[in-house]
Formats: structure tokens, sequence, C-alpha cells
């Protein structure tokens, strides 16, 4: 097994255009579980954490972009009040050592349907920026990301640089149902983002589906039915019920070993319901 090392961004898209089936590792919390368990053997692996370009955000008009090789660790120390969806989902992550290592670019290559970072992303339409020594750069929208069960949009030939995050524009909430308290891959998650000056909601549901997808029908009557104009009010427990069933209905879940796909429709229903109030209390108290 080959193992590269580029020391610049460069040298990295070069190594990937010559070694288009080399694995990229940033964190290894995911391919080297798969090595480990003898489960993967690609002909290289592309580490990424010398190149200095990955590991670096910054602002820009409303937004975040994000370097592919920020840990969440960061996420969660430095950008919490700016992009709080995806800071509560870094901290479900494993255990303090994997969300040391562990990235957002990571996540997004390994494409799983559990990832965590993935439902905070689609609430606020992320795109991701990946590029090639052969085309250049272009941005992908989230939703346009997961093509499949662990597989994306990527050339063969491309990486990702970054993903660039809208700033939240209101409240977010992110809750995930996994088989203990802690250090667990996700049995089912869901994220929601409230924006009021736009009137709209944005929706992620994670391990339930091939890909990581948005409950559009639950956006839809959240967004018409919520009393923007009256912050003050409580949160119409039927609203909450039928949004909860929207948002089952837009799963399509298995049965696996961590939980039925009838489970995972019950749980979605309620962590739904749960996110649902907790953003509108949020709104509350900020108005």
């Amino acid at each position: 097994m080959e193992f590269l090392q580029p020391r610049s961004w460069p040298d990295a898209l070069a190594a990937k255009a010559e070694y288009p089936d080399a694995v990229p590792i940033a964190g290894g919390t995911d391919i080297m579980v798969e090595l480990n368990f003898d489960k993967r053997r690609p002909p290289a692996l592309l580490d990424l954490t010398g190149v200095p370009e990955l590991a670096t955000w910054e602002r820009d008009d409303g937004y975040i972009r994000l370097g592919a090789g920020v840990s969440y660790t960061r996420i969660i120390d430095e950008l919490g009040a700016e992009l709080p969806g995806l800071a509560m989902a870094s901290r479900t992550v494993g255990s303090p050592q994997i969300r040391n290592r562990g990235t957002v670019g990571g996540n997004l290559g390994s494409a799983s349907p559990a990832g965590d970072a993935h439902p905070p992303l689609l609430t606020v339409d992320a795109a991701v920026e990946v590029e090639s020594a052969r085309g250049g750069a272009r941005a992908i929208p989230i939703g346009e990301f997961f093509t499949g069960v662990k597989r994306n949009a990527l050339a063969p030939d491309e990486l990702i640089s970054a993903i660039r995050v809208p700033v939240a524009r209101g409240p977010e909430q992110f809750a995930k149902v996994g088989t203990r308290n802690a250090m667990v891959i996700a049995v089912c998650s869901f994220a929601i983002a409230l924006d009021p000056e736009r009137k709209t909601v944005g929706t992620g549901i994670g391990s339930a589906a091939p890909t990581p997808v948005r409950a559009e029908p639950a956006q839809d009557l959240a967004a018409a039915e919520l009393r923007w104009d009256d912050p003050g009010s409580s949160l119409d427990r039927d609203l909450a019920s039928r949004f909860g069933d929207l948002v089952a209905a837009a799963a399509d879940p298995i049965d696996d070993v961590r939980g039925t796909a009838a489970y995972r429709r019950r749980a979605l229903s309620v962590l739904a319901r749960r996110t649902l109030g907790w953003a509108w209390a949020d709104y509350v108290r900020r108005s």
C-alpha cells in the first residue's frame, strides 16, 4: 500500500490526480477502523494532515468557509455561536479523542448515512467545495452531494477543500438516538434550523435512509403554520405532532443491528417534535 504525504494543497491535488484510487485520510476515524478489521485495503492512502490550507476557517459575507481539515473540537470551541447546529452535532461525535481528530470533510468523504455532520448541513443548504488538478474548483450543493450509501458526487481525482456554511439566521437544534448515551453511531438523527426573517424551516434526517435527506413536506408545513409574527405564542401541539409525522414519513429506514425501521420512524417523529419545540422556545426567548 502506498502512503502519500503532500505538504501543500497543490501537491495534494497532484497526488490525487496521479493516484485516483488513493483514499484521503485526515482524522482517520473511519478508514482506520476499516483497515484494522480488514474490511478495506485501498491501493494508497493520501494523508492530508500536513496540508495547512485545510485546517483553517474564515468568515465570508454571512458564511463560514470551513476547511475540510478543521476538527470537531475546533468547531465546538470556535464556531458554536455562528454554526450552532453543526456544533451540537459535533458534540455527539465519539469521544474527546475522536472529536480532536475527526473532521467534517472526512465525514462528507465517507458519505455514511449515519454521519452526524450531515443533517445540520442539510438544514442550511451548505455547499461542498471540491477541487482537482484537472478541472479546478466547483461547489456542490449539499442536497446533491450524497448519491447513495457511502457514495458521493466527487470525481475520482477530486478532493474536498472546504464546506461553505451559512451563519445561523435563527435557532438551530440537533438530536440523535443511539444504543447508548455516548460514543455511538446514530440509530437515527434529526436537525432543524429556523430562519425567522425568511420564515423558512430547514430539516435534515440522518441514519434513516440510503443517504441523509430532508423532510420537505414537514418544512413546508412548519414554515406555513408557525406564528412567526407572534413570537410570544406557544408551539401548537397539533402542529408539532403533524410535523413529527411528516418527518417520519420522509425517512426510508431499514432494519439492522442498531434498530428496526419501525423504531427509527417512531424515534424520528419524537426527535422532530422535540427539536421543533426547543427551536421555537429559543425563538421566543430571543424575541
